[in-house]
């Protein structure tokens, strides 16, 4: 399915990296719905089913980890999700990956790297990148 058919639900509470996600998104082709708070993350989640969830890890309201436990539980199972975070613990990637993150990608991050894993996880043919080593 080419991009434009696709939504991605972005979810956090930091205004700068919603807008770099964002304007990098679309101009990838991609339909952006945004939330930013954990509460307003849910409820558009439940209310539009996205094809792709971005995740934040700690916002206000609701963190990502109760985010993604609601999510679960619900009759159609997770959305698909990647999960950001300016967290180190490792701790908490192996509980965001229990869960079913399908990546866990650390802030700050390239855009490019973001854009490789939502391929990825959405299954759209592989773009030529830049060489980076993030």
């Amino acid at each position: 399915m080419p991009p434009q058919q696709r939504t991605i639900l972005l979810v956090d509470d930091d205004h700068e990296i919603i807008e770099s996600m964002r304007t990098v998104l679309e101009n990838k082709g991609y339909r952006i719905l945004v939330a930013r708070d954990g509460n307003s993350g849910l409820m558009v989640a439940e209310r539009e089913n996205p094809d792709l969830l971005i995740l934040d890890m700690m916002m206000p309201k609701k963190s990502g980890f109760l985010v993604l436990e609601k999510l679960k539980s619900r009759p159609g199972g997770l959305i698909p999700t990647i999960m950001i975070t300016g967290n180190e613990g490792s701790r908490h990637r192996a509980y965001a990956e229990m869960l079913g993150v399908r990546d866990y990608i650390r802030k700050p991050f390239a855009m490019e790297k973001l854009v490789r894993s939502i391929d990825r996880v959405l299954g759209v043919k592989p773009r030529d990148y830049p060489d980076d080593e993030a």
